[in-house]
């Protein structure tokens, strides 16, 4: 199949970098545990969805599929064009952890809750519940 980088660009933006559901999910949990927190801080690596300064911890809520997540979700390959997407799941897992390493040396602690992990919304509660804790 031959390349359209017109459909690429519609197709990428359509997909939502900030305010998905699963970061709703998330953030409405953490605010229910009573905790308050920023959003996308623009000063810190990778823009963390959810930021507790005061704690110096941060929660990425990611895709399965867009962070290349080894789950049935994030498994699953495209089939047009597929080195492209390919390619550019590897790019977003390498920068993923270049983000992560840059955070920990700035001293801050990092999470990840998955997409897929919130089709259990008690033990991800239970888990942040440990990690901001």
């Amino acid at each position: 199949m031959k390349e359209n980088p017109e459909l690429r660009s519609r197709i990428m933006r359509a997909v939502k970098g900030k305010d998905t559901a699963p970061e709703k999910m998330v953030r409405s949990m953490a605010h229910r545990m009573g905790l308050r927190f920023r959003l996308h801080r623009l000063d810190l690596p990778g823009k963390p969805d959810l930021v507790f300064p005061r704690l110096r911890k941060v929660i990425f809520v990611n895709g399965c599929f867009w962070h290349g997540h080894k789950c049935k979700r994030g498994d699953r390959k495209p089939k047009a064009n597929a080195q492209y997407w390919q390619s550019k799941i590897d790019r977003n897992v390498k920068r993923d952890a270049a983000h992560l390493t840059a955070l920990k040396e700035l001293g801050w602690r990092a999470a990840v809750v998955w997409e897929c992990e919130l089709k259990d919304p008690a033990r991800v509660k239970k888990r942040l519940q440990g990690f901001l804790r």
